[in-house]
């Protein structure tokens, strides 16, 4: 997932650079409206790997089952498989299903709207040569030399040779490289065929080296290309492209890269970053390898990584460090520095010369292989020279996951690190912002920050459309491609191409609404904070004013500029950003409109309840002011609710109203309503039960089990114990039966009540009184399994708590799609599975709590069980 390339577009003087996951568009640029262009259809057949995963020795299943793999999933828009150059969108992919598997290469014209499909005779291997088991790492780099229009495409062989796999069947095939004649990048639709690629001595197009078939070359040179993985390009200012690959292993690896001469086709020799078996070095006490990337970025070759040392016996299980350095050479053969400055030569023996900060310095844990730094890990660098750094950290002892923001400005000596980060897997720059591009709910969406900062904003959010599970990113003349996979099922699965334009200008004083979207849908009497980006590269900023409709609504002095704001009426708004200079001068952003609206609960549904009896937190879907809807997907059964309040009330004599409504299908809404008299400072909690106590009862303050409603002694402590609550009698009960509320000691801010029965299809409305903030989210426990339908039968989850991976075995089902919530209603992960078993690796994806698995059989039987994972 690392993708470092820069297409320089001679015709046009522009510098373009990619970088892993994304991009980096270089020169005076700045961001205004964010707009979604066109989605293309690439193919329906895109190769997945949908099976399970297996060991090296899995048996050949054939091609009529799911094609189960070693490593991960995705195997098409993986790596470094999107470019473009000119006209022309560049993508490698394998396709599917199981049966095929076939090298293809797209190229998509803009112009003409055409894709070009080119197949490759040669096929994806499979893990050690057994094409049975998927290997994830077997993606296709592709780069266009803007010099001379030839085309390179390069293999993932995972580091295989003579001895890797042990039957030597690889040793002619342990290297694979792929390239065109002149001038075949930008040939007609009709001229781009498989036939301007050129051959090798077999008659196929796979070459054992870079320079195979290049006079005064050997055909092949085993102790340069063999042992390789994760190949990348990038390309300089001066249109030179680049390649680049680790040799070795994971705690022994090494960074080296080649250069393209146009001038006479070839390839130059390697230039190591750093080497392998490092401690052979004098001072030196372990090998290391290195995963990050290496990268062209603003006028510099940089590399950025994370150490994984030999050393089995620190707290670290994986990598530690955070790695950062460049050239100020053009080649990258010398000049190399550390971030202060400070010079090294190559190769890089030690890594702590180049060491920025310590992940691991912000957990707790220090016992042995307990820090776990994996994935989430990129870097940038801006216009400016603002160093920005992402990674995660995970304390396996603690259960704590922190994703972290390392960041330098540029005229800054130090880093900063910080906590305050909601993560992200790659980072890119443009001018001087830094962007966070990736997928949120399974759809593309777009972050910005101020270079040398911390404050990412949302730009871009798509709402509608397909779901994807992942992609790959490339930026050009202002525009997004997204290289994305749609989340569908089997083993052959649709790949598509969204151009998103970022709206790009290069006006040196210049304004932008940042927040709401463009046609953003709001729902009535929500407050919205209008927020605009304003820069005047050759001033200051007095000022930005905000327009709703034409009509002056406010201003702000202070960046960040913003202004809350709270429609009270439905109906289209236009929103406008005006920006002063400090000679009165000034600049608009261009209009947006939103869409004020009543608030339609069915939009947006909760996540469905489940059946075990423990609490579960619901996200705040479906919120519509002071009110918040779900549904209930209960066979019967009871429930308990419980509803957070935010804030205390003003007055102690003020009364706390929280409303339920319950509606069947076949009737109206249903409403309990408990009123409770202030009792001091909160957040506090009060549970409303309906119960069978006697209301005549003179004594309205019995202390009881919350759990269990049995009435305890008054001791008149009121330092009640973990399930002692005071019970009081209700006020303004509108159901039928008794109301009772239990007072809960100050420091919890929950309200809870309960309803009984419930019945499948049911509609439950939340809903405050006005005197008190909006609801924020909901927690739901059943209270009773006994009447609810049995499931049980459909799946086993082993092991139970899980750590790494977790099983998933269907006992009477041989399809099921099978869903992953989190606490807050989220789904971390979704599949179908068309065999009796899923094999879920945790790969970063579950952080240590508590899950939902639920799974949904053939005839729409649901089985939900609880997963821990440690």
């Amino acid at each position: 997932m690392k993708i470092n390339v820069l297409d320089f577009m001679k015709k046009d003087k522009f510098h373009f650079i990619i970088l892993q996951f994304f991009f980096l568009l270089v020169s005076f640029l700045s961001f205004s409206q964010v707009t979604f262009e066109k989605e293309v259809k690439i193919t329906d057949f895109g190769l997945h790997f949908d099976g399970s995963k297996v060991g090296a020795d899995a048996p050949n299943t054939g091609v009529n089952t799911p094609y189960d793999r070693y490593f991960g999933t995705n195997i098409s828009a993986k790596g470094d498989c999107l470019k473009t150059y000119g006209d022309f969108v560049f993508m490698t992919w394998y396709r599917g299903g199981k049966a095929d598997r076939h090298v293809m290469l797209t190229r998509y014209n803009t112009v003409t709207g055409k894709s070009v499909d080119l197949e490759f005779p040669h096929r994806h291997t499979g893990f050690h040569n057994k094409w049975w088991i998927g290997e994830a790492h077997n993606a296709i780099a592709v780069a266009i030399s803007p010099l001379d229009g030839t085309i390179h495409l390069i293999y993932d062989m995972h580091a295989y040779g003579t001895t890797r796999p042990t039957d030597g069947s690889l040793s002619k095939d342990y290297f694979r490289y792929s390239y065109s004649v002149k001038n075949a990048a930008s040939l007609s639709d009709e001229e781009f065929t498989l036939d301007k690629f050129v051959k090798n001595s077999d008659n196929g197009y796979k070459h054992l080296s870079l320079n195979s078939g290049k006079a005064g070359y050997p055909d092949e040179e085993y102790s340069k290309y063999s042992f390789l993985t994760y190949p990348q390009f990038f390309t300089n200012d001066s249109g030179d492209i680049f390649m680049y690959m680790r040799e070795g292993g994971n705690s022994n690896g090494a960074y080296k890269f080649s250069k393209y001469d146009a001038n006479t086709s070839t390839w130059s020799d390697f230039t190591h970053f750093n080497v392998l078996n490092a401690k052979n070095q004098q001072g030196i006490t372990y090998n290391w390898g290195l995963y990050g990337n290496m990268k062209y970025v603003n006028g510099k070759i940089r590399v950025g990584f994370q150490r994984r040392s030999a050393n089995s016996n620190d707290k670290y299980i994986h990598q530690n460090g955070v790695y950062y350095a460049y050239s100020d050479n053009q080649s990258g053969a010398d000049s190399w520095k550390n971030h202060s400055g400070t010079p090294f030569s190559l190769p890089l023996y030690d890594a702590d010369k180049i060491k920025v900060m310590e992940p691991g310095d912000y957990v707790q844990t220090t016992q042995t292989d307990k820090v776990s730094i994996v994935g989430d890990f990129d870097w940038t660098v801006t216009e400016n020279g603002d160093v920005h750094i992402i990674s995660k950290v995970i304390d396996r002892q603690n259960g704590v996951t922190k994703p972290l923001h390392t960041y330098k400005a540029a005229d800054a000596s130090d880093f900063i690190t910080s906590e305050d980060f909601a993560g992200g897997t790659s980072i890119y720059t443009a001018g001087n912002d830094v962007f966070i591009i990736g997928l949120k709910n399974n759809r593309v969406f777009v972050q910005k920050a101020v270079g040398g900062t911390n404050n990412f904003t949302t730009v871009y959010q798509a709402t509608s459309g397909r779901l994807f599970h992942h992609g790959r990113v490339h930026i050009n003349n202002g525009k997004l491609y997204y290289y994305l996979m749609e989340k569908k099922s089997g083993s052959a699965q649709p790949l598509y191409l969204q151009i998103i334009d970022l709206g790009i200008t290069n006006d040196p004083f210049r304004v932008s609404i940042t927040s709401p979207t463009n046609g953003q849908n709001i729902n009535l009497g929500k407050t919205v904070a209008i927020t605009a980006d304003a820069i005047n590269e050759n001033g200051s900023i007095s000022k930005v004013e905000f327009l709703v409709n034409g009509t002056l609504f406010g201003e702000d002095t202070n960046a960040p500029y913003s202004l809350d704001w709270t429609p009270d009426t439905e109906g289209a708004y236009t929103v406008q950003a005006v920006a002063y200079n400090a000679n009165n001068e000034t600049v608009s952003s261009n209009e947006i409109t939103v869409n004020i609206q009543v608030f339609d609960h069915t939009d947006q549904p909760c996540p469905e309840l489940w059946l075990e009896p423990s609490i579960y937190k619901i996200a705040t879907c479906g919120l519509a002011g002071n009110e918040l809807y779900m549904t209930i997907n209960l066979a019967k059964g009871q429930l308990e609710w419980a509803a957070e309040i935010t804030t205390a009330p003003a007055e102690a004599t003020q009364l706390w109203t929280v409303t339920h409504h319950r509606q069947p299908a076949s009737s109206g809404y249903v409403e309990i309503t408990a009123d409770l008299s202030a009792l001091g400072a909160g957040p506090w909690t009060m549970i409303v039960d309906q119960s069978t106590y006697d209301e005549s009862g003179s004594d309205p303050e019995i202390r009881v089990n919350a759990r269990t409603g049995v009435p305890i002694s008054d001791t008149g402590d009121a330092n009640y114990g973990y399930d002692q609550f005071q019970r009081r009698k209700a006020k303004g009960w509108t159901g039928t039966g008794n109301n009772a509320l239990f007072a809960k000691p100050p420091g919890q801010g929950n309200l809870r009540y309960s309803v009984t029965p419930v019945t499948a299809g049911d509609q439950v409305r939340f809903q405050n009184g006005g005197t008190i903030s909006p609801l924020r989210y909901i927690l739901v426990q059943t209270l009773s399994t006994g009447e609810f339908e049995d499931n049980s039968f459909l799946a086993k989850i082993y092991p139970n708590p899980a750590k790494e991976e977790f099983t998933i075995v269907l006992t009477r089902e041989t399809n099921a799609n099978i869903v992953i919530y989190n606490l807050l209603g989220k789904i971390v992960y979704e599949n179908t599975v068309t065999s009796n078993r899923i094999d879920i690796e945790n790969n970063g994806r579950f952080k240590p709590g508590i899950y939902v698995v639920r799974v949904v059989g053939q005839n729409q039987k649901i089985y939900n069980k609880k997963l821990i994972v440690k």
